[in-house]
């Protein structure tokens, strides 16, 4: 068992009881091939929880911070998480997500960039948008619905993938993309509350 699947383990013992987590539409996630898994960010648990849902490996990017802690330094890229400059365009983590998805992953993003205080959906940033246009990679909207209350049902909604086949070929931005991203994200939470 690597430490991946050793650490899904762990968490899901951990949080599945204490937040009664609750899956829908796993199966809107291909079983291979490239996947931009992108999902709301209400609280620092959500990386965890969306990788102890996924039926596949997630890699994740993560704030850069968070590696200058010593022992998660060590474990974060050992799980497949990559840090990520905020604020600034960060190339190495732009090729970093670009090599994961044409290698035929699967990327975890928060578009939102930080987590909502309120739990409200945010403005999702261009990057999400960049990764979609940029790859073949297929895009699948998450919806973390909460709020993190223990023994209160957490729900974790995977939605049907969005259709970027002709939002490719139309030439849209990356704002314009992140935004259908977002919409489809927002249905989700509205859909399943």
């Amino acid at each position: 068992m690597n430490l991946y699947s050793f650490a899904k383990f762990i968490v899901s013992v951990v949080l599945k009881p204490v937040y009664r987590i609750k899956v829908i539409g796993k199966e809107n996630i291909p079983k291979e091939g490239p996947v931009l898994l992108c999902s709301n960010h209400i609280d620092n648990l959500d990386p965890p929880v969306v990788g102890i849902t996924s039926p596949r490996t997630v890699h994740f990017m993560a704030k850069e911070e968070i590696f200058k802690v010593p022992i998660l330094k060590t474990i974060l890229p050992r799980i497949h998480a990559f840090p990520v400059k905020r604020g600034m365009s960060d190339r190495e983590a732009l090729r970093n997500a670009i090599k994961i998805l044409k290698e035929g992953n699967v990327l975890g993003l928060f578009p939102e960039g930080t987590r909502s205080k309120t739990g409200e959906l945010q403005k999702g940033l261009a990057g999400a948008g960049f990764f979609a246009l940029r790859t073949e990679a297929i895009i699948v909207p998450c919806a973390i619905i909460g709020p993190y209350k223990p023994f209160k049902a957490l729900k974790v909604v995977y939605g049907k993938p969005v259709n970027f086949e002709e939002l490719r070929k139309e030439k849209i931005s990356a704002e314009e993309a992140t935004m259908v991203i977002m919409n489809s994200i927002k249905e989700l939470i509205e859909k399943n509350k």
